[in-house]
């Protein structure tokens, strides 16, 4: 068995320093570490549990089957602040039938982003024998 230490999903966007904005400034992700110099430079982000590298430049939109799962306090409250600061919502928060309150958003090449609330009496709170 792999015992994985530690994670994170690697972004290359066709535009990094867009991508930086989106990330850092408008999504508010703090910044974990950022390495090389200029324009390509990378930036990793703090991801809860994980970590978001946003590094390199690519040439093409990634694939729509990416989709980053971020999981929040209080979905509304990121609805109002992500609408204040102009960010494109695809979906506003909705109570999906399975329990999760879930918001759907595209950084600036497409990559589908699903904020997520797991509500105090969905089952992912509570862990058996603990």
């Amino acid at each position: 068995m792999v015992h994985v230490l530690s994670s994170r999903t690697l972004l290359r966007p066709t535009d990094p320093e867009r991508s930086r904005v989106f990330y850092g400034e408008l999504l508010g992700l703090p910044v974990y570490r950022e390495f090389g110099t200029g324009p390509d430079r990378g930036t990793v982000y703090f991801l809860g549990g994980g970590f978001l590298e946003v590094s390199g430049r690519g040439s093409a939109p990634p694939s729509p089957d990416v989709v980053l799962w971020l999981q929040v306090e209080d979905v509304r409250a990121a609805h109002e602040e992500l609408v204040a600061k102009g960010v494109g919502i695809t979906r506003p928060p909705v109570r999906e039938p399975w329990g999760l309150v879930e918001m759907w958003l595209a950084d600036p090449d497409g990559t589908r982003i699903v904020l997520v609330e797991v509500p105090g009496d969905h089952p992912l709170r509570y862990r058996a024998g603990i």
